[in-house]
């Protein structure tokens, strides 16, 4: 487990960006080390900025995209192409103008038919996930170089919700997740077991209806009450805010160097 760091970045346009600098620093480093690198995305408007920051940002194309490994910390169970799922958002932002090797993106399945509810789709990421670790990851999900998370009002990451039976997972990889509190209610997620395989953990909140949710998260509350903080990576956990959503924590708990 390790300690939480926190950034805090003037507004959500500087904390997007330097997100994406910091994002793909890390990308080219793994490259660079062990020829390849691998990414979880988020969806929403945090996740979403991000993956628009990387697309403009100058130094976009020192990442190698044909070795880069995509998945997703959650989706929507939706039909493909749907505008609300998360894989569609993040090619329209990002993954449709990069030269991604399409056997490296691993979607979540999608409400199409080929699985009959959102628990069969989980099974089939969590094989998928499986098949993809190695002997080295010592456990049932690749060891991600990082993994990307928003933080939602009600402290939610990934669609792992307060109370709802997915944050109590210890053992299963991913899960389908029934009557989530925001819609869609059907949805697939990384539980927290599979969140912890990453080396880093960055998440990300920005706006002042974030500030409750991060300041609980970063108080010690338990992860059944507030998920956010039952997510951690193995090496480095990274809480990335704007000043909004920074704004009722105390002042030691990021360093007064953060812009």
């Amino acid at each position: 487990m390790s300690t939480p760091q926190v950034v805090v970045h003037r507004d959500k346009e500087l904390m997007a960006q330097a997100a994406a600098a910091r994002l793909i620093t890390k990308i080219v480093d793994a490259q660079a080390a062990r020829g390849s690198a691998s990414v979880v995305l988020t969806g929403g408007r945090n996740g979403n900025g991000l993956l628009a920051a990387l697309a403009t940002a100058p130094a976009r194309d020192a990442v190698d995209w044909s070795r880069l490994d995509l998945w997703w910390g959650d989706e929507r169970f939706l039909p493909e192409g749907d505008p609300e799922r998360n894989a569609t958002q993040a090619r329209e932002a990002l993954l449709d103008a990069v030269e991604l090797d399409p056997a490296r993106v691993h979607y979540m399945p999608a409400a199409d038919g080929t699985y009959d509810d959102a628990d069969a789709a989980a099974e089939a990421y969590a094989a998928e996930l499986a098949a993809a670790a190695r002997p080295e990851d010592h456990g049932p999900v690749p060891c991600f170089d990082v993994l990307l998370l928003g933080v939602g009002p009600d402290t939610h990451v990934a669609s792992l919700f307060p109370e709802l039976p997915g944050v109590r997972e210890t053992e299963r990889t991913v899960v389908g997740v029934h009557g989530a509190p925001k819609p869609p209610p059907t949805r697939v997620s990384l539980t927290l077991p599979a969140i912890r395989a990453a080396r880093e953990v960055w998440l990300l909140a920005a706006g002042e209806d974030k500030a409750n949710a991060v300041t609980m998260a970063l108080s010690g509350a338990g992860e059944i009450q507030a998920p956010a903080a039952g997510a951690y990576g193995r090496r480095r956990t990274l809480w990335l805010l704007d000043s909004a959503a920074a704004a009722k924590l105390p002042r030691g708990l990021y360093p007064p160097s953060s812009p």
